[in-house]
């Protein structure tokens, strides 16, 4: 569940045009939601063969790399004290009654990308965690998000650490720890557009959508939302219509415009929210699927300009600004992908589903990856006619695109692995427990 987190074509505020060898992946899944376009990615690799470099990472963290230029970003924290062991897989009594114990330190990191060497790193908050979370999780879940001038950096229960790319830290925004549902942690990642950094805090006190000037890091709204705890990153939408920012919840998915008003709402959706929001040819897809919840799981494809209370009546399957529904089929922790002519979703447990993007018509019903395969929560990615699952064992299966299910091959990296890789420049920048590899042929 700690993806965490997708970013819209316009989310980073790219400054001019950008060449497909220049090509940046600067928040969450990217420019185009988990789609490299701009060459072509190895197929085969293992934790020695196709590896540009590797380097280590101490402390713990599911946040995933953002590259600039000749920049990769990261985030990790490391403890004074013994670290628990995740485990694989979905499993309750994980949650931990306690904070972690020791001291720890929430660092960042700038590592070159064509050597792996670190550029720099700095320590931006050290103490005792304000709360407890999943073994799973980690208190450096949530992804950075840069616009090649400023990185930020994002701890849900810390606060937010604004950098120039050199390491200067040029300013930085304190949050308070709150409370999250089963002591889960936090996990939505941040997302940029125009002069404005947004953060979603969905907890168990008072969920927020938080707007900050990016320049300066001031407060420019902060509105209160009507709901639990989710992990879902909030969405930048570019459509036709307008500019919107989608968030997910188990209350509704709600619409607001860049000032906070609400554009509109739909529900239901499952008891837990996790996976963020993908766009293609004008529609945006939305959906959840707690394994636990027997009654919606749903998959939304929505079409732009609607406004109020969208949501269907009961047995509909389309409406006016939805062109289509399944009420399950809902991924729990990956996101979905769509590629080509098709809607992907992948399953904890190894399974895809494959849709017609356009009409909801499922092609395919969870092909199973492997018999060995079970536990997933990083998001797919696609590049050539291809498509990409990492599972938490550290095996990326390579997946023929289209409306036949083929594996082509399984790559290994004998390491847990929960944070979605960056993919650009025929690399995949992929984070193991332990490691940053970047992938090349």
């Amino acid at each position: 569940m700690y993806r965490v987190i997708c970013c819209a074509m316009v989310l980073c505020c790219v400054l001019g045009a950008v060449t497909l060898a220049e090509a940046n992946w600067p928040c969450f899944r990217g420019l185009s939601c988990g789609v490299a376009e701009d060459a072509v990615l190895p197929v085969s690799w293992s934790a020695t063969k196709n590896v540009a470099w590797k380097v280590d990472i101490p402390g713990r963290g599911w946040s995933s790399p953002v590259v600039w230029g000749d920049k990769v970003f990261l985030t990790t924290v490391a403890s004074e004290g013994a670290v628990e062991d995740a485990k694989k897989g979905l499993y309750f009594g994980g949650n931990r009654e306690k904070v972690s114990a020791g001291s720890h330190h929430w660092i960042v990191y700038c590592i070159d990308f064509d050597s792996g060497k670190i550029l720099w790193q700095k320590t931006v908050h050290t103490g005792k965690p304000g709360r407890p979370i999943h073994i799973k999780n980690t208190y450096a879940s949530e992804t950075p998000v840069t616009d090649g001038e400023r990185v930020y950096f994002y701890f849900g229960n810390v606060g937010v650490f604004c950098f120039d790319l050199a390491g200067r830290e040029l300013w930085q925004k304190r949050l308070d720890p709150v409370k999250i549902r089963y002591k889960w942690g936090t996990a939505a990642s941040p997302v940029l557009y125009g002069d404005r950094l947004f953060i979603v805090n969905d907890n168990d006190e008072q969920s927020y959508l938080l707007a900050l000037d990016k320049k300066m890091g001031k407060e420019i709204f902060k509105i209160n939302r009507d709901e639990g705890s989710n992990w879902a990153t909030p969405y930048i939408w570019q459509n036709s219509k307008r500019t919107e920012l989608v968030t997910c919840g188990t209350g509704a998915i709600r619409s607001y415009d860049l000032g906070g008003k609400l554009l509109w709402r739909l529900q239901p959706m499952s008891i837990i929210v996790i996976p963020t929001p993908v766009e293609k040819d004008d529609m945006l897809y939305l959906c959840s699927g707690y394994v636990g919840d027997r009654k919606n799981r749903p998959v939304y494809a929505i079409r732009p300009g609607a406004s109020g209370d969208i949501t269907l009546k009961e047995g509909a399957t389309s409406g006016k600004y939805i062109a289509w529904y399944h009420k399950f089929g809902g991924p729990y922790n990956p996101s979905p992908i769509v590629y080509g002519d098709y809607f992907y979703v992948l399953h904890d447990r190894g399974t895809i589903t494959c849709y017609d993007h356009r009409t909801g018509k499922m092609i395919y019903d969870k092909q199973q990856l492997a018999k060995d395969a079970r536990a997933f929560t990083v998001s797919p990615w696609a590049n050539d006619g291809k498509l990409f699952f990492l599972s938490e064992d550290g095996d990326t299966f390579v997946v023929k695109a289209g409306p036949e299910f083929e594996v082509l091959s399984r790559n290994p990296l004998n390491e847990m692995c929960m944070a979605t890789p960056a993919t650009l420049r025929g690399s995949a920048i992929i984070r193991t427990l332990t490691k940053l590899y970047r992938i090349k042929e």
